[in-house]
């Protein structure tokens, strides 16, 4: 069985192919959703998702949220006393994946699809690789969350002959596919993006828009009361849907500040994210070499399209309303569970092929000639250009500059600068030829690259034949299986929340949380209730946590409503 993952920055989700078709798999709470959210207690107990996201609101030293973003980096996380990367942190929510997955199909898991954003860079495709490795995955293919969503839309939405746009806006990244579907293929033109704008950056507008209406500077509030006011700018954003001025509350040194949401004045202040969202939309179309016009459908795919804002924007643009028929939460783990089920070939699978593009240009460095005989180094050669469709090959011819010159470095590039220094360092290979005068000698280098994102370089020296080659898996992120395997065994004692207290303690974090943004009678209230419950945890019967927990529940909703 190969599962299928949208590794998320918000949120993720894990999927599988049966008869009838692609299906959510529920998490250990029931949901489709898993909240991307990794957090850790003072014994050592790991939390992920949702019971770890009311830990981050209570404590936020401990938790980490947001770390897709970070995928492919050095950047490190300190939870309490213990440090982590992101590509860690992805691995203890890809474990609790693989673990609801084998709960619910009662099988062991082994292998999955996993998604990533279609702009991500090489580094950040084999940093989530070797996340699926350290959660004990075999990772059968690194998919493109567009052309994810693709596959679920044109195989199981009978749009046949038709080229459409994929609008992925999902927590923290951006993307724009163009792709085709003719007959029993499915060809991706055009892939543009920002791993670097999603929702939570529309949430950050909200939280801006408050503090200033209130006085209040970020960099004079505790930790907890930032990640406080996120919340409620997170519920205040959601609540757009479906009121034209929503009210956003928080308590600040037990002073509760409201501030009411002018829809208008909300657009108003998310127009520079417009913008950019607007730019890689226009690049896109230019490489797929397509108009506006060309265009039969524009899917929306994350969670952030439910947003009125970016409806009214991509409706605006394409001057059309854009397709809203799949979920836009759950199409890119179904078309990554679709994706897995064609790997293994499975009966009830309708056959198609795939082609995928590469998502940024590879190159090299060279010098080049200027005016008067002069030379000048550091200009970037592209080899292979972005959107070329892969599997790809390609070879550029390379000469010496001086006489006698007896080496030639091959800096291997990722970017569209024409400069080499403004593009991603990612190797470099160095080979030997015969002295000669300036332009006699040559190499041919040939850069390969596949649909795993697994880029080969190779260098041939022209006169004497000899081949060097090397593969690229990103830039300082490099692990050995030795060192995944000796990772593994240092990340297993931390063992993730058992599932059947997870209910539990999740209504104990939410009460807690409560409490302390409440005043007065419902704080005493929920001060009882969680008293009463934790004597019912104490009591280890079942039947009574379960009643006590249904209590508290039921009080909670009461008091709080849509707070909750």
């Amino acid at each position: 069985m190969i599962i299928g993952i949208d590794l998320g920055t918000t949120n993720s989700l894990v999927a599988y192919f049966t008869e009838d078709g692609p299906e959510i798999i529920p998490n250990r709470l029931g949901k489709h959703l898993t909240p991307s959210v990794v957090s850790i207690d003072e014994e050592g107990q790991l939390y992920v998702g949702e019971t770890a996201l009311e830990r981050m609101y209570l404590y936020p030293n401990t938790s980490a949220s947001v770390f897709k973003r970070d995928m492919g980096s050095d950047k490190k996380y300190t939870l309490g006393s213990k440090t982590f990367t992101a590509e860690e942190l992805s691995s203890f929510i890809l474990r609790s994946l693989k673990e609801d997955a084998e709960y619910y199909l009662g099988e062991e898991v082994t292998e999955a699809v996993i998604s990533v954003p279609a702009y991500f860079s090489d580094a950040r495709r084999k940093a989530t690789k070797r996340a699926g490795e350290l959660a004990g995955l075999k990772v059968e293919r690194i998919i493109s969350e567009p052309t994810a969503a693709a596959i679920a839309y044109g195989l199981y939405q009978n749009n046949k002959d038709t080229r459409f746009l994929v609008f992925d806006l999902g927590g923290g990244t951006f993307d724009v596919s163009i792709l085709e579907l003719f007959q029993n293929i499915l060809e991706v033109h055009a892939v543009a993006g920002d791993n670097f704008l999603g929702g939570e950056d529309f949430t950050e507008v909200l939280v801006n828009m408050f503090l200033n209406e209130k006085g209040l500077k970020a960099e004079e509030l505790d930790h907890k009361t930032l990640v406080h006011i996120r919340k409620q700018a997170e519920l205040c954003k959601k609540s757009f849907m479906t009121e034209k001025k929503p009210l956003m509350s928080c308590k600040i040194n037990d002073e509760l500040l409201e501030m009411e949401v002018d829809t208008d004045k909300y657009e108003k202040n998310c127009e520079k994210l417009l913008e950019r969202i607007g730019q890689p939309i226009k690049r896109s179309l230019a490489d797929a070499k397509v108009r506006l016009s060309d265009i039969d459908q524009v899917v929306m795919v994350g969670g952030a399209t439910r947003l009125p804002v970016i409806y009214k924007y991509v409706s605006k643009l394409f001057k059309r309303l854009p397709n809203t028929s799949v979920n836009p939460d759950e199409v890119v783990a179904l078309g990554a569970a679709i994706q897995g089920a064609m790997k293994e070939r499975k009966e009830a699978i309708r056959e198609v092929i795939l082609t995928d593009v590469c998502p940024f240009t590879l190159g090299t460095e060279v010098v080049k000639e200027l005016e008067g005989s002069r030379y000048e180094s550091g200009y970037f050669c592209p080899i292979i250009e972005r959107n070329t469709v892969i599997p790809a090959s390609r070879t550029e011819r390379l000469y010496t500059v001086y006489d006698y010159q007896t080496t030639l470095r091959v800096n291997v590039l990722q970017g569209e600068s024409r400069f080499a220094s403004n593009n991603l360092y990612l190797g470099e290979l160095s080979v030997t030829v015969p002295k000669a005068l300036a332009g006699k000698e040559a190499i041919d280098v040939t850069y390969t690259y596949d649909i795993n994102s697994i880029l080969e370089v190779q260098v041939k020296v022209v006169s004497t034949g000899e081949v060097k080659k090397m593969i690229i898996k990103g830039h300082n992120v490099d692990m050995t299986e030795e060192e995944i395997e000796k990772r593994m065994e240092e990340l297993a004692y931390l063992k993730i929340h058992p599932r059947e207290h997870e209910a539990n303690k999740l209504v104990l974090l939410k009460a807690e949380r409560l409490y302390e943004e409440s005043m007065g009678d419902v704080r005493r209230v929920l001060e009882q209730e969680i008293t009463k419950f934790e004597s019912a945890l104490n009591s280890r019967d079942k039947i009574k946590i379960e009643e006590a927990r249904k209590r508290l529940v039921d009080v909670m909703v009461e008091l709080m409503g849509d707070h909750l």
